[in-house]
């Protein structure tokens, strides 16, 4: 059971609650904050004093003045009006996310809604009852509107889930459930909407698969090392130190650690004097990625536990201020950021395939073919990596340069965050299947150079590895093979992570001339 304070949610939290389904309460301290924003809402409304989004209309009918006995029905209006996105829905796990982020910025109590509404999103959460949200039509300021209040529309009983594998209509699973559609009163419709959590949970998604990606680079490009006779002076500690970036030495470090008792790494001029960039510039090109990483993970840090409505309640409930939190700038770079960091992850993944099955650059068989000639072997492996680099260069360009006005020119300057983080998911899936030509195409090369003479930790890799895809003997339909290397990347169930018991054993690994 993970507690919600408004503040202090963490990654790893987020990982434990959309990855692993474990439940959440609600801190008490928090609730107090909660119930102290909503008695200034209810007396904003005795007094009728004119706050926008209370009773006022939105956007560029902001303007309009809302009479008294229809400050409710607005709040209805407001969601069932908004709830038209369009596109296939997010994936279930950015659903719960997005659920749990609007709640932690409920509980910083500066939203003013009801303790009842707060409590609905952890009822949803703990009894795993996730909304069908479209993913497309956020223009990622002003909030997600959309996306929320297709989120907001399962709140008041109305729109679909998914519930035990299925979609169902809410209303049907409250009704089995025995849950009352809630009715939303002033403000609360409003403040579930206005903020960035769809562009956020997405890219918190996002991190955790390409912090995951990254790792695994790190360790396929320490078994390409070794099937292709890399110089392991390249990965000299010095070398690195030199430079002075920490993620550039820690990548280094990681490598020897790979590498350490391997017979099949080579010293310069032993073979040859230098190796190529996509082998000699791991740690410089890896390392640039986990700097990104470091910049997004804060970005998102911040941004999930931030209050992003409009207005706020302010100051103990004194004050009610229209602002602008609900733009999504700061996670709209992080996520255009983030796929540029992970195209490069792939694009030098698939120049450590082309090294691994093209004859001229290795003394394998041609495209690690059993019978060259009349087996293609995995030639058309590379062809797919290649075509996947080639895509995620147009799905990196930036979304954030891009902006169109909305609301009448009211709102006539938007960050595109939600199409970013959209786009990088895409990058990272794309990636994940480079890498997983590159591991097939490695195992391969170092079957053939020898697994005896690799490193304990890469020869543990490829032992479990070829339970998943077989050597190959002869031509089959790869497309499998990469399909099941893919899932079995993401799946979790291989600790990518045994490096860190030698890393934390102390001393030197690799020995340099």
């Amino acid at each position: 059971m993970i507690e919600l304070h408004g503040h202090g949610l963490t990654i790893e939290q987020m990982r434990s609650i959309c990855y692993d389904l474990e439940p959440v309460q609600l801190s008490e301290s928090s609730l107090i904050h909660v119930r102290a924003s909503r008695e200034t809402v209810e007396e904003i409304v005795r007094k009728n004093h004119t706050v926008y989004g209370i009773n006022t209309g939105f956007g560029k009918l902001s303007d309009v003045r809302i009479d008294i006995q229809d400050v409710d029905a607005l709040q209805q209006h407001l969601i069932r009006s908004h709830a038209c996105g369009v596109g296939k829905p997010f994936p279930e796990i950015v659903s719960r996310a997005m659920m749990v982020l609007r709640l932690n910025a409920l509980l910083k109590g500066l939203s003013g809604v009801r303790e009842g509404v707060v409590k609905r999103l952890q009822l949803l959460i703990n009894k795993k009852i996730h909304p069908v949200i479209p993913s497309q039509g956020s223009l990622g300021a002003s909030g997600d509107l959309a996306p929320l209040a297709h989120l907001a529309l399962v709140l008041m009983g109305e729109g679909e889930v998914v519930y035990e594998g299925k979609h169902q209509s809410t209303s049907e699973v409250y009704k089995q459930l025995l849950i009352e559609p809630l009715v939303l009163k002033a403000k609360e419709g409003l403040a579930l909407i206005n903020g960035t959590q769809a562009m956020t949970a997405v890219g918190v998604i996002n991190y955790i698969e390409a912090e995951r990606l990254a790792v695994q680079c790190d360790w396929t490009a320490s078994m390409t090392l070794q099937a292709l006779e890399g110089i392991r002076d390249a990965f000299h500690p010095s070398i690195h130190k030199a430079r002075g970036y920490p993620e550039q030495m820690a990548v280094a470090e990681r490598i020897r650690h790979l590498i350490h008792g391997s017979q099949l790494m080579t010293f310069q001029g032993e073979k040859r004097v230098q190796d190529a960039y996509s082998l000699r510039c791991i740690p410089q090109v890896h390392g640039a990625t986990w700097q990104t990483l470091a910049y997004v993970r804060e970005k998102l840090t911040i941004e999930m536990n931030a209050a992003t409505d409009n207005p706020l309640i302010l100051d103990d409930g004194k004050v009610v201020v229209s602002g602008g939190n609900f733009h999504g700038q700061p996670i709209a770079l992080a996520m255009d950021f983030l796929k540029i960091a992970v195209s490069e992850l792939a694009s030098i993944s698939e120049r450590r395939v082309e090294r691994l099955v093209n004859p001229q650059l290795n003394d394998f068989p041609p495209f690690l073919s059993a019978d060259p000639g009349l087996q293609s072997g995995a030639m058309i492996l590379q062809y797919v990596a290649a075509s996947l680099v080639s895509e995620n260069k147009t799905l990196a360009h930036p979304a954030s340069v891009d902006s169109i006005p909305s609301s009448a020119n009211q709102e006539d300057h938007v960050s595109m965050g939600t199409i970013g983080a959209r786009h990088a998911a895409e990058v990272i899936e794309n990636a994940g299947n480079v890498l997983a030509i590159e591991l097939i195409c490695s195992l391969q090369a170092l079957e053939l150079r020898g697994v005896e003479r690799a490193s304990p930790l890469i020869a543990g890799l490829w032992k479990e590895a070829r339970k998943v895809v077989p050597s190959i003997g002869e031509d089959r339909v790869f497309a499998k093979d990469i399909e099941r290397m893919a899932h079995w990347l993401t799946s979790g169930s291989y600790d990518w992570n045994k490096w860190r018991s030698i890393h934390e054993g102390g001393g030197s690994y690799v020995d340099f001339a």
